[in-house]
């Protein structure tokens, strides 16, 4: 997509979403305590587009008021990515390596005592971590790279709002991190329509097939009520499987994108990562789902948006 193709969505976007202006903190709304913004002073989505994936997450994470006020000196942090799939960077399957390895780098930058990278994968864990770039990326940052593939590493939590999803069992970096930082990658899903923040969160679940064989639209929204929620979500949606998702059949299914979302609210970043994915967000039944859970927010007008493009 060129820099005309993206003012062009953007702007059908703001038409059919009422989106409104870049967003800027008021001198008013800084916490003097603090130093810092208070939440409602900083734009709900961040929208990047036409630099390298670095460069956006860079551009992204200043407009949204910077890493700091995320991850503090100290914290424990957990990054998680897509590694679900034995494919290359090149397929478009996983999250992009130098996101990972920048964002781990960043944390670190900021203080953090530790930052640890995992995911339950569909494929060997192994060929997965590795194949994927993903696992090299991460120790070259500093980070950790966990191991997710056995029962033991999981705790059960109870989920009392879950309509399908009573009860699950969760990797334990998951429920002791300070800091979470959930790091799709946008692409098509046979299933569930699309894959992006909510539905990367199936990554932390032991017993993912229980979400196939009940209900996985609202197992995915069900999972979105419990009390450890990621901190910031940070969509990657440089090159987009369009189609075939969620592993890809070649890179005829790819379509280059050069974008990147960044948002604290699930519903809100998968409501308008739909429209990048060319789908409506009705065809995506587990985002209403969750918006009726209260978890988030998917009526794009009420939220302040700031689209950058590089």
């Amino acid at each position: 997509m060129d820099r005309r193709n993206f003012i062009r969505t953007v702007s059908a976007l703001a038409a059919a979403y009422n989106f409104k202006l870049p967003y800027r903190a008021k001198a008013e709304e800084i916490n003097l305590a603090t130093g810092t913004a208070n939440a409602q002073g900083f734009p709900d989505i961040v929208a990047v587009m036409g630099g390298s994936p670095v460069e956006m997450l860079d551009r992204a994470l200043a407009a949204i008021g910077g890493l700091g006020r995320f991850v503090k000196s100290g914290q424990k942090v957990l990054v998680k990515p897509n590694i679900g799939w034995d494919k290359t960077p090149e397929e478009g399957a996983n999250t992009t390596p130098e996101l990972v390895k920048h964002i781990i780098q960043l944390c670190l930058k900021q203080g953090a005592k530790e930052v640890s990278v995992f995911d339950n994968t569909c494929n060997h864990w192994q060929a997965c971590y590795s194949n994927s770039k993903i696992e090299p990326a991460v120790k070259e940052a500093g980070g950790t790279m966990l191991m997710a593939h056995e029962e033991s590493y999981y705790t059960d939590i109870d989920i009392p709002r879950g309509v399908a999803l009573k009860k699950a069992k969760v990797h334990k970096a998951w429920l002791e991190s300070d800091v979470i930082i959930n790091l799709p990658i946008l692409k098509h899903h046979g299933g569930a329509r699309m894959t992006a923040a909510m539905k990367n969160l199936m990554g932390v679940v032991w017993d993912r097939r229980f979400y196939h064989r009940t209900d996985l639209h609202q197992c995915i929204a069900d999972f979105t009520t419990i009390d450890k929620k990621p901190t910031l979500n940070i969509i990657d949606a440089y090159n987009v499987m369009m189609r075939n998702g969620p592993r890809g059949v070649s890179t005829a299914d790819l379509a280059t994108k050069k974008m990147l979302l960044v948002s604290t609210d699930m519903v809100a970043i998968d409501t308008a990562a739909a429209k990048i994915l060319e789908a409506q967000p009705e065809e995506i039944a587990y985002i209403a789902m969750a918006a009726a859970h209260k978890t988030g927010i998917n009526d794009l007008s009420k939220l302040k948006i700031e689209r950058i493009t590089i």
